[in-house]
C-alpha cells in the first residue's frame, strides 16, 4: 500500500473492522493501528473514520445514485473506498480532489479489489461534477422527514420517531447536531473546580447528570455518607462525585472486569479520588444484603441515541428491537439499586437515550413497586447555579426548556450537549 497515506491506510482497515463488528472506533482510533501516526496522520485517520462513519446513509444514496447500474450491490471494501473518497470530497475542503480520487483507486487496489478500480475511478468523478450544484442547493420549507433524515444521515425509522415524541423542528435540530463534531463546556462556569483535564472526556450532558447526582445528595448525620455509582465505567462521574462529595465513602462499580480496570487507572491519576472503592459487580443481579447507600448514580447501559456525534456507528446498526431488550436490562438494573438504597436516600436514574422505553417507561414501571417518590429536578438545578458550578443563563434555558414533569431530558441540538434523562428517586 505504498502509494497510499498512513492515515487513509488506518481509516480504511477501521471502518473494515467497525462495518465487521469487530471494534468500536473511539477504540480503533486510539489503537494500534493509530499509534505509530504523526499527529496530523492521527487527526486524518480521526477526521476520515468519524465523518465517513456520521455520513454513510448520506453518502451512500449520493453513491447509488451515481453507479451505472442502479442497485448495484458493492463488495464492502469498494463501498468504503467509494465513501472515504466521496467524503473527502464533498465535506473535506482541505484535501485536493486528486489526492481523494487517485487514492481510492489505490486503496481499491490493495483490497483485492482491482476489477472495480475503473468504477471507482468513474464514480468519484461524477462526485465531483455535480458537488458544485449540490452545494447550492437550500433544504425546502417543510423538508419531510424522509428527506432530511437521509441528507443528515440518520436512519427514517429513528427521525420518525423523534418527530412523533419531539416535533419535527427538534428532530430535524438533532440529526444536524449528530452530523458534527461534539462541544464542550458551554454550559459550565469555568472555575468550577472541576479542571479540563479532569473533564476531558466527558460531554456536558453527561457531567450534568454527575453534576446533579452529586447536589441531589441528603443530608446525614452522625456517620459517614455512603455513595454508590453503580454503573461507573468509564468514570467521569465517579470523578465528579469524588470532587463534589469529599467526605462521603464512594463504591464505584460496572459489570465489566476490562473496563473497571481502566477505570481504576484513570482515578489513580488523580489525589482526590483515592478513596473511591471500585469493584466488578453487576448491580442487576445483587443479592440481599444490609449494604445501604445514601445516593446512589445509575447510569444504565443504553442504546445511546443521545450520543450520536461522538458514536456515529450506533445508527448503522440500532434496530427497533434495541429498545425492548435495553428496557429489559434497565429495568433489572434499578430494582437492584433500589434494593440498596438507604431510608431517606436518593437515587439518581440515568440514560444517553432519547427513547421513552428506556427513560420514562422504565421509571414508571420499576419506582411503583419499590417504594419510592420522584424528586423534582428543578430546586437541584437552582442549586448548581447558586454553588456556581452552571451558568445562570444555562440554568434558566434547562428549566424553560429539559424538564418535563420534574424530570431532565436534553435534546441535542436543542441543547448544547449530548441527549441525556435523569430523574431523582427518594426512600420515604
Amino acid at each position: 500500500m505504498a502509494k497510499i497515506s498512513p492515515a487513509r491506510t488506518a481509516a480504511f482497515e477501521i471502518l473494515r473492522l467497525v462495518g465487521d463488528g469487530k471494534g468500536h472506533s473511539d477504540e480503533l482510533l486510539h489503537g494500534a493501528r493509530t499509534a505509530a501516526l504523526t499527529p496530523e496522520d492521527r487527526n486524518l485517520a480521526t477526521a476520515l473514520v468519524m465523518g465517513v462513519l456520521r455520513w454513510q446513509i448520506a453518502l451512500d444514496a449520493r453513491i447509488a445514485a451515481l453507479l451505472a447500474r442502479p442497485g448495484q450491490r458493492l463488495a464492502e471494501p469498494v463501498a468504503i473506498t467509494l465513501r472515504m473518497g466521496a467524503f473527502q470530497l464533498l465535506h473535506m475542503d482541505r484535501i485536493p480532489d486528486h489526492a481523494a480520487l487517485s487514492e481510492g483507486v489505490e486503496l481499491c487496489k490493495a483490497a483485492g479489489e482491482a476489477h472495480a478500480a475503473g468504477m471507482v475511478n468513474a464514480v468519484l468523478r461524477k462526485v465531483v461534477a455535480t458537488r458544485d450544484a449540490s452545494r447550492k442547493e437550500v433544504a425546502p420549507e417543510g423538508e419531510p422527514a424522509a428527506e432530511f433524515a437521509e441528507r443528515l444521515g440518520h436512519p427514517l425509522w429513528l427521525v420518525e420517531r423523534w418527530v412523533n415524541a419531539y416535533g419535527r423542528e427538534a428532530a430535524l435540530a438533532i440529526c444536524g447536531y449528530g452530523q458534527r463534531e461534539p462541544e464542550r463546556g458551554g454550559m459550565f462556569v469555568a472555575d468550577a473546580k472541576l479542571t479540563a483535564e479532569e473533564a476531558v472526556l466527558m460531554d456536558d450532558g453527561s457531567r450534568l447528570v454527575a453534576e446533579i447526582a452529586a447536589a441531589a445528595m441528603p443530608v446525614v448525620e452522625g456517620r459517614i455518607a455512603r455513595v454508590w455509582d453503580c454503573c461507573a465505567a468509564p468514570g467521569g462521574k465517579t470523578l465528579v462525585l469524588a470532587k463534589r462529595l469529599a467526605a462521603a465513602e464512594i463504591l464505584a462499580s460496572d459489570v465489566s472486569e476490562r473496563r473497571m480496570a481502566q477505570m481504576a487507572a484513570r482515578l489513580r491519576r488523580y489525589a482526590f479520588a483515592a478513596r473511591v472503592k471500585t469493584a466488578v459487580v453487576d448491580a442487576a443481579a445483587v443479592g440481599a444484603s444490609d449494604e445501604r447507600f445514601d445516593l446512589i448514580l445509575c447510569d444504565v447501559p443504553c442504546s445511546g441515541t443521545g450520543t450520536l456525534a461522538r458514536n456515529p456507528e450506533i445508527r448503522r446498526r440500532l434496530k427497533p428491537e434495541e429498545f425492548t431488550r435495553q428496557s429489559a436490562r434497565q429495568r433489572a438494573i434499578l430494582h437492584g439499586a433500589l434494593g440498596r438504597l438507604a431510608p431517606g436516600g436518593r437515587l439518581v436514574y440515568a440514560t444517553c437515550s432519547l427513547e421513552a422505553e428506556e427513560n420514562e417507561r422504565v421509571v414508571e414501571a420499576v419506582a411503583a413497586e419499590s417504594g419510592v417518590r420522584r424528586v423534582p429536578v428543578e430546586p437541584i438545578l437552582t442549586t448548581l447555579v447558586e454553588t456556581s458550578r452552571l451558568q445562570a443563563g444555562a440554568g434558566a434555558s434547562l428549566m424553560e426548556t429539559a424538564v418535563r414533569d420534574g424530570a431532565l431530558r436534553t435534546l441535542p441540538g436543542v441543547h448544547p450537549c449530548d441527549g441525556f434523562f435523569a430523574v431523582v428517586l427518594e426512600r420515604g
